[in-house]
């Protein structure tokens, strides 16, 4: 027998597709950048403070802390922490006072990710769970909304999403919504600079379509339905595409790696859920917007889900009965 053509046998991974964590995660802020771009122009110089100040906030809480505390070699510059920031800095007002932003990236960074081990052993999303933690404990800051291309001082005024609720009378065009000239967080304002920002990671294959596009289909399908039976704004499918966080909460923050299932029909399931919890809370809810909430929630399902939908082992005997 010729040696040179015996098989070489290898254990696995034969091939690397070149990915990398630092690689995706710049990814996705490069599909962040239409969306902070209107921010910028629609808040002018508050924006980019505010995000400015997020990033550094995240960045410098995390090394300290691993640095100092755990006792680690810190991996800052891996764009997690960045990401985290920025994620968060778009979840907020512009007017929300600086300590308080300071407050919610220390709750981000040092108790939901670093507490569990860091990155890839987090339940839950760190800039989810940081809005939330400052929604529930400073909520008059977190719902004084500045009105856009007005930065100066902070003044209480209704989003899309308070007006559809509360005051359907004054909501805005549906173009308005669409492009992003409303009241609201930095990173919500519009929706066509959002979905640029999908068709890039579909692009780039940094996700995959599964998550995003199910939350927007089980929006529409649900409030579709609830449209038909009783046409007012409150059930509007667009009015409730284009408003409020959903946009970026079913592209940026559900498709993260870590809190979100592996499988395809794991994340058809997670999907459908974060859709069907946000419309809940919407419609039926003490807040206005549900999608922070509804992702949270299915963040500590996703272990459960993988269970369940994930693929058994070439010659793992399964137990019946």
């Amino acid at each position: 027998m010729n040696m040179e053509n015996r098989l070489i046998v290898s254990p696995s991974p034969h091939v690397h597709s070149g990915d990398t964590i630092q690689k995706n995660m710049y990814a996705v802020l490069i599909a962040l950048i239409p969306a902070f771009l209107v921010a910028l122009y629609l808040f002018r110089l508050d924006a980019l403070i505010i995000t400015a100040l997020a990033v550094l906030f995240c960045v410098g809480f995390e090394y300290l802390i691993v640095r100092y505390i755990l006792k680690k070699r810190p991996s800052v510059i891996d764009g997690s922490a960045i990401i985290t920031g920025v994620l968060l800095a778009f979840n907020v007002p512009t007017g929300l006072p600086v300590w308080i932003l300071a407050l919610g990236c220390l709750f981000a960074i040092g108790v939901v990710k670093l507490t569990f081990g860091g990155l890839g052993n987090n339940i839950f999303n760190p800039a989810i769970a940081g809005r939330i933690f400052l929604l529930i404990s400073f909520p008059a800051q977190m719902t004084t909304w500045v009105a856009p291309s007005t930065a100066i001082d902070a003044v209480s005024s209704a989003t899309v999403l308070g007006a559809l609720k509360f005051a359907p009378e004054m909501l805005p065009s549906m173009m308005d919504m669409f492009l992003g000239t409303e009241p609201g967080s930095l990173g919500e304002m519009s929706a066509a600079a959002l979905l640029l920002g999908l068709v890039y990671l579909l692009w780039k294959r940094v996700i995959t379509w599964h998550i995003p596009v199910t939350i927007l289909a089980t929006v529409a399908l649900f409030t579709g339905v609830l449209y038909f039976f009783d046409p007012s704004p409150l059930y509007h499918p667009l009015i409730h595409l284009f408003s409020g966080g959903l946009m970026l909460g079913a592209i940026f923050m559900a498709t993260d790696y870590v809190t979100s299932p592996l499988t395809k029909r794991g994340m058809l399931i997670y999907g459908v859920a974060i859709g069907f919890i946000t419309v809940v809370i919407r419609l039926w809810g003490a807040y206005p917007e549900g999608i922070s909430f509804a992702i949270l929630l299915m963040n500590a399902f996703t272990p459960l889900i993988n269970n369940y939908t994930t693929p058994k082992r070439f010659g793992e005997v399964v137990k019946h009965g």
